[in-house]
């Protein structure tokens, strides 16, 4: 790391960004919110059960409960007949003691019997009346769901920290929790910068691009959890820009792209440097190197180089952890082609995981946009480590 004449930190490493991008957002708040609700929130504080699943010993499948000793002659040649004295099905269960030779019709989820500690499927059964049924195999202990055997009351099963999927949520409701403490959704103001840019569907003239980023990262910003607030796309403008950084009060943070690396049109820059405070400028990766983070008038803001890729990977790789709370968890695969290795930066090349290996996608050019939708992965090649095919390689999965 180094210092820019004015003393703020250049050429941080990633983790050295994530760190100052964390010290610069409110501390976490928390709500609480209804399950159906908590779609893809982070959970704040550890749930644990209020009951035990399942709440009763019931039945794995759908055919009878018996005694295991009864049945342990039966065949399909010499089946054993047991004699039926009533059912248990789910909400009302078979009350009596099941006795020796005797058996319980008995469906999916229901209690088993008093007496009973095995089960004989419908499929292995022949009725002989009413009251008798034929086993043609012996009944078996292992398809009996035991008493609070996924959890028990009292256990604590979901802990915090954990973002909330479809799975998750049903848990917490067989946990028995109709709602969920959740950390509060982060407000995002999101701004696009540059003369060149222009929205999608607009005419394009020569020199021009359309506006990826902002419909890449609001989507991504959404998978984080967060609010977001799309400002208006701001032109090569001081004015033009301070007018728009006005836009974002009451955001925990300003994420804009383009006016950040080394240009004279590069404003966001200059105005974070001039008149507001710098907390790094330039990280050592690629793509991605010359993001920014500071503060406008006491609103966090993060800087996101105007390239496509640099724009999307540097959010991936830096700002996501940090948004969700949740830290990367890379792949450790061999290397199927080598990878190019930089002196002085920790590159994040674009590859293609297959086969259970990885290979180098190809173009890592930081405009080449669809290279991010063809490629599956990001291999990581730490600065100045050499990778050559048959290496191990640290993956971040896209």
């Amino acid at each position: 790391m180094t210092r820019h004449p004015t003393g703020f930190p250049m050429l941080v490493d990633v983790a050295q960004a994530q760190a100052l991008l964390r010290a610069h957002l409110p501390p976490p708040a928390t709500e609480t919110v209804a399950l159906a609700a908590g779609l893809g929130r982070t959970l704040a504080t550890a749930l644990s059960a209020r009951v035990s699943h399942p709440s009763a010993t019931e039945s794995a499948l759908d055919g009878v409960a018996c005694r295991a000793a009864d049945t342990v002659s039966a065949t399909v040649s010499t089946p054993v007949a047991l004699r039926v004295v009533g059912e248990s099905r789910a909400g009302q269960p078979f009350q009596d003691t099941v006795g020796a030779g005797e058996c319980v019709r008995i469906y999916t989820g229901a209690p088993m019997p008093p007496g009973t500690d095995a089960i004989c499927p419908v499929e292995q059964l022949t009725d002989q009346g009413p009251h008798q049924v034929a086993l043609r195999r012996p009944a078996r202990p292992e398809d009996v769901r035991h008493e609070g055997n996924d959890f028990q009351a009292g256990e604590e099963v979901l802990p915090g920290g954990l973002r909330l999927s479809p799975a998750r949520l049903a848990l917490a409701a067989a946990l028995g929790h109709a709602e969920v403490p959740v950390r509060r959704a982060l407000r995002v103001a999101l701004l696009s910068t540059g003369d060149e840019v222009v929205a999608p569907g607009s005419p394009l003239v020569r020199g021009q691009v359309y506006d990826s980023n902002s419909v890449g990262l609001q989507a991504m910003l959404r998978e984080c959890g967060c609010e977001v607030q799309v400002l208006a796309h701001v032109p090569d403008s001081p004015h033009a820009l301070e007018t728009a950084l006005a836009q974002a009060g009451g955001a925990d943070l300003l994420l804009t792209t383009g006016g950040v690396s080394m240009g004279k049109y590069d404003l966001l820059r200059d105005l974070l440097i001039e008149q507001g405070q710098v907390a790094f400028w330039k990280v050592r990766m690629r793509p991605g190197g010359p993001a920014i983070l500071g503060r406008w008038q006491n609103l966090p803001v993060f800087g996101l180089p105007g390239n496509p890729v640099s724009s999307l990977v540097v959010f991936q790789v830096i700002v996501r952890p940090v948004l969700t709370g949740q830290p990367v968890s890379p792949l450790r695969l061999r290397a199927a082609s080598a990878f190019r290795t930089l002196p002085d930066k920790t590159a994040f090349w674009r590859g293609v995981v297959e086969g259970g290996t990885v290979r180098d996608y190809g173009a890592q050019g930081s405009g080449r946009l669809r290279s991010l939708s063809e490629a599956n992965a990001l291999v990581v090649v730490p600065e100045g480590q050499e990778v050559e095919v048959g290496d191990e390689v640290e993956v971040l999965l896209l």
